[in-house]
Formats: C-alpha cells, structure tokens, sequence
C-alpha cells in the first residue's frame, strides 16, 4: 500500500508499505479519505518537529470502513462505517483524574504522536472509533473531525442563542465555527482577509468584515447596540488579531483562542482588566462534541460540498499542501482508499 509522510524539511514521501494486522484491541480501518488541515501544515513547516518523530505517516481527519478487528473487539463488524477521534490518553495523569481526558498531559494525538490515516489500511485503538450513520457519504464524512473541533469550541464559549459572536480568521475551522455557532442560534460576523474566502463565507449567508477597510471595533459597537460581542472566537493565528480580540468583546464577554501560536503574542491585558473579560483556550473535542459533528454532518447543517474544494489522490499530497499553504483552496481531501 502507498503511504504519505512527513519526512522533514518541509517534505513530504510517498512509500510503499505492508499492512499490519490490527492487535489486540484494535481495529484496521479501509481509510477512504483523509482532510488536509493547519495542524498538518505546522507539521509540514517544522513548527512540532520536537515532537514528531520522522518519518511520520500523519492526517487524522478521516473516513472510512471498518476492514478488520484484532482479539477483543466486539462492538465492530466489517463494513461498519466509521470515522476516528485521535486521541488516546492514559487514564492516570491529574487532568483525566478531573476528568478532562481529551486534553491529558500525556496525550497521544494520533496523527501526530503516532501514525495516522494518511495510508489505506490503518490500526487504531477500538474505543477511537466513532460509529457513522447509513448513507452518511465518505467524503462529507471526512469533516467530523474538524466540526467537533468547530462545536468543541462553541461550547467552551458557552454561546447561547441570541449573543452576537465574532470570529475573526475565516479558514475552514473559522467557517466552521461560525456555521455551528449560528445553528447553536447566535448572531455571528466573520473577520477575513481574503476577498475570496470573503465571497465563499458570504455565499454561507454570513455578513464578513475585511479589517483593512472597516474600523472594526466601531462596526461591532454600532452592531452590538454599544455593547461589543458576546464571545469573541481567535482562529487566524496572527499576532495582530490576539491583540485587537479583546476591543470587540463586551464587558464580561469571552476571547476563545482557537488558533495554535507556535510563539507568544501580546495581548491587551489592560483591556482584560477594564471589562473583566475571560480568555479561554479551546483544544480538541471530547466525545460529545464528535457524536454532535456527526449529527450535524449527516443532517446537511454543514455546507460540506461548498467547503471541500477537491480531492486528490495520494500521489499529489505535496501539491495539495502547497495549494493550502497559499490559499488556493478552504479543505482539501486526499482520495487514501482510491475511491474515485
């Protein structure tokens, strides 16, 4: 079978590789299709290479069937449509004793802390399967992952119907997170640089701000009848967007920092200060957030066919993060079980 790895120096291999049978409480998944994301391109920009070992068969956004079961496994049967949450977490640390398990301080992210769905036959732990539902297409499928992501962070805001959200960043996790964020009944605007992504998001019936023409915190001011918005959700990953977040939130509103900044940014602590705002991180998903994204992938509330701009085979995984990298494209899905 082909693989694709991260083998350094923003580099990419395509290899032949034998399969292995799925071990004792594993599961070998067909992978159908595998999503291109930000983490993949830190990944590819050398951003973890402390943490990734070389070479890494990565991607963790995924589809597929169950192909076979190792000793142990009941809840599976081949043929099972599934998708995979990432994670494996060791049970002991102080963060899963308080029961946050998805952020545990020795977390395996699959995809990134060990191999991924980046090749055609792939063993996972069984309890990282996520059932999908008859009839559900594989390719829609493939974006479970980055909406959990999308309701993950929704409710880590707390958003509730009514409040104004900003999201500034308008890249699929942002299209994201607005899309679940007005299905969850908030009132959402999206901050984008691009012209183009602006037209897509517009398309998605949301109002977008370009920063560079429009005075920002006087637009969400008149916006918000004087008051600034509720929840304020950071997914651009720019210095100059943490640090303007906090002019848009409301007195006690929220900044939700999405993005992943591989180095400190300057934030408006004065600010914080003055309108006793809170700052929350938000990482991964927990399995909630995963059963919901499936739901609402199967249910169309999740514009997949707008949001996926191709899907390429294998062979042209390089090309396809070149075309991430430069904007050409909102999700790009590699053809991993050669469907098409």
């Amino acid at each position: 079978m082909l693989t694709a790895s991260y083998a350094g120096n923003r580099t990419i291999v395509i290899s032949e590789a034998e399969p292995a049978p799925p071990g004792p409480g594993q599961v070998q998944v067909a992978v159908a299709y595998t999503g291109l994301c930000g983490t993949d391109l830190h990944i590819l920009h050398g951003s973890m290479d402390a943490r990734v070992e070389t070479p890494l068969v990565f991607g963790h956004e995924m589809s597929g069937t169950v192909a076979a079961v190792g000793d142990g496994v009941d809840a599976w049967r081949v043929g099972d449509g599934v998708t995979v949450m990432p994670l494996s977490w060791d049970g002991t640390c102080p963060a899963c004793a308080a029961g946050n398990q998805h952020i545990c301080q020795n977390l395996d992210f699959i995809g990134i802390d060990s191999p991924g769905s980046l090749q055609p036959m792939w063993n996972v732990p069984a309890d990282t399967l996520v059932r999908l539902p008859a009839g559900l297409r594989l390719d829609h499928a493939a974006l479970v992952e980055p909406v959990a992501v999308a309701v993950h962070d929704v409710r880590r805001a707390q958003l509730t119907p009514g409040q104004k959200a900003v999201v500034i960043g308008g890249g699929p996790i942002g299209v994201l997170i607005a899309t679940v964020a007005r299905h969850f009944g908030g009132d959402v605007v999206v901050v984008e640089l691009d012209e183009k992504r602006r037209t897509q998001i517009e398309d998605l019936g949301f109002t977008t701000l370009d920063p560079r023409a429009v005075d920002q915190i006087a637009w969400v001011t008149e916006w918000s009848a004087g008051a600034g918005a509720d929840v304020v959700f950071e997914v651009s990953g720019a210095a100059q967007a943490v640090l303007g977040a906090t002019s848009l939130a409301k007195v006690r509103g929220t900044v939700v920092v999405v993005a992943i900044h591989p180095t400190p940014r300057e934030i408006d602590l004065q600010r914080v200060f003055w309108r006793e705002l809170s700052i929350l991180g938000a990482r991964v998903y927990q399995r909630v957030d995963f059963e919901t994204a499936v739901d609402l992938v199967a249910e169309g509330v999740i514009p997949a066919d707008l949001l996926i701009t191709r899907i390429v085979p294998l062979t042209q995984t390089q090309d396809a993060f070149a075309d991430l990298e430069a904007g050409r494209a909102m999700k790009i899905l590699v053809d991993v079980g050669g469907q098409q």
